[in-house]
């Protein structure tokens, strides 16, 4: 089934790059049109996605300072998640879980409703779970509605079926792109995970597509593209073995969070059925009511990635609990439905492994950033099956190529090993799951 699922994609890739080519001969225009709206689209609602989650968080962080975490947390996940549940089961039902497995599932040729009031509702019911303590991410919501743009901005161009599929997929990787500064990561997961195509014509649509999304992107932030996190690297020969036996064991690590986030998505399902808004009510009184009980650091997530990442003051014991209590989360967050991405937790968790294999005595204390930022990287490839999306991912947040060589080591090794257990993604086996009503 999957054989010929990928032969039909390829088929289809084929034929989709004919049919541009001969678009781009007779109606030029509407092809530049198009690829400049859905960057510029792409790229607007990831910054607005952004800065919604972080007004809404610092309102959050504002009452903790007035009133005790067992009370603002609950609450606000309580009423967080019942109003973006509400939103989503009354406006759009498309615009729940990831979104990721939403596009990919439109450019299998499923029944995916894809237009702007998906894409809107995607981007009010993001900002609100995720604002509101659940542990979720900006970027499969950024790749929805960069989709959803997209395939708006086709359909008013009058584009024909082939072209649109391509410019959805574009707008995917767009919102990659706007979301972590990365245009190149966008790029790449465009072609890796959502199109499986390499025809030069449809190369080069995207690659415009994420580069315009990326630089409106900084543009609207203030003009300036700085790395995330400045840190310095050392890697040497020695290295070689410890991150493959890094990758391998985040391989593992990133099957079993796969499984994990299945089975607690079926659980939701069966139990729930189809109460959706008390789904999200209930899920996020439990996460908040998790996270009140524990110190200051998890109750914003940021926060949690930049302690690991800069190791700042930092106790061994923080980076094993943030493991324990993300896989955890991150999973019942999932169950809920909530309209949040997962690569997030990916990177945290993937850090946090790092820091506590690469705090081991027999490893120099200068190389620990090396196995953080390697760690994050692997678990993403791991769960995604997109090492090289997942290395320039990596990259991107901290702009120094000398990463880009470890990074890559564990990358290939966790799809390796993961991929030894299962062929196909999570997002691939989230397909069917989360677009059944």
């Amino acid at each position: 089934m999957g054989n010929f699922l990928k032969e039909n994609i390829q088929k289809t890739g084929n034929e989709s790059a004919k049919s541009i080519k001969k678009l781009l001969k007779q109606r030029w225009f509407v092809v530049v049109i198009a690829l400049l709206l859905t960057g510029l689209g792409a790229s607007i609602t990831s910054v607005s996605f952004k800065t919604g989650i972080y007004f809404i968080n610092n309102w959050r962080l504002n009452l903790l300072d007035k009133y005790p975490p067992f009370i603002v947390l609950p609450l606000f996940g309580l009423v967080g998640g019942g109003i973006s549940g509400f939103l989503i089961k009354n406006f759009a039902p498309a615009a729940k879980g990831s979104g990721v497995s939403q596009i990919m599932g439109f450019l299998r040729h499923k029944q995916v409703p894809m237009n702007l009031k998906v894409g809107l509702i995607k981007l009010l019911s993001g900002i609100i779970a995720i604002g509101s303590g659940f542990p979720l991410g900006p970027e499969g919501p950024s790749v929805q509605m960069g989709g959803s743009v997209a395939w708006q901005m086709a359909k008013w161009l009058r584009a024909p079926v082939a072209f649109r599929r391509v410019i959805v997929a574009a707008g995917g990787g767009a919102g990659i792109a706007a979301v972590f500064s990365a245009p190149l990561g966008g790029f790449v997961y465009a072609i890796e995970e959502l199109l499986n195509s390499a025809r030069p014509v449809i190369l080069l649509l995207v690659i415009i597509t994420t580069f315009i999304a990326d630089s409106s992107a900084i543009f609207l932030q203030g003009g300036i593209d700085e790395p995330t996190y400045k840190i310095e690297f050392l890697f040497s020969g020695l290295d070689f073995i410890r991150l493959i036996l890094l990758g391998g064991f985040i391989g593992i690590i990133a099957e079993l969070y796969s499984k994990y986030i299945l089975m607690m998505q079926n659980f939701g399902k069966r139990l729930y059925k189809n109460k959706f808004v008390l789904k999200m009510s209930i899920c996020g009184f439990i996460l908040g009511s998790i996270y009140s009980i524990l110190g200051d650091e998890f109750h914003y997530l940021d926060n949690l990635k930049t302690i690991i990442v800069t190791q700042s003051d930092i106790d061994i014991k923080l980076p094993i609990i943030t493991v324990f209590v993300l896989f955890i989360t991150s999973g019942l967050a999932a169950a809920s439905g909530a309209p949040g991405g997962l690569f997030y937790p990916m990177l945290i968790l993937g850090g946090a492994i790092g820091l506590i294999l690469g705090s081991s005595s027999w490893i120099p204390e200068t190389a620990i950033s090396t196995y953080i930022f390697a760690g994050m990287g692997a678990f993403v490839a791991g769960c995604s099956r997109t090492p090289i999306t997942a290395m320039f991912l990596a990259f991107a947040l901290t702009k120094n190529l000398l990463i880009m060589k470890p990074v890559l080591i564990t990358c290939i090794t966790s799809f390796l090993v993961a991929r030894a257990f299962n062929e196909e993604s999570i997002y691939e086996r989230q397909i069917q799951l989360e677009l059944e009503n």
